[in-house]
């Protein structure tokens, strides 16, 4: 399953924390975040997990998450 979330992760530094955090917690097969893009996709290819717990993870991790629509 792929998963597309919209987030406000705003910076590189920010976006490198979030897909190391992503990464390291959850089998995923690649993670990206576009924070050139209005909606700083994050997307995630191979989601083995529900997507609220994606979402829940990121927002634990400080950020805003939701499913992008």
């Amino acid at each position: 399953m792929i998963g597309i979330f919209k987030t406000n992760v705003a910076t590189y530094r920010e976006r490198n924390l979030v897909i190391k955090a992503i990464c390291n917690n959850f089998d995923v097969g690649s993670c990206h975040i576009d924070i050139e893009d209005c909606d700083k996709v994050l997307r995630i290819v191979d989601l083995k997990v529900e997507e609220h717990h994606i979402i829940d993870f990121v927002k634990q991790q400080g950020f805003h998450c939701e499913v992008l629509e």
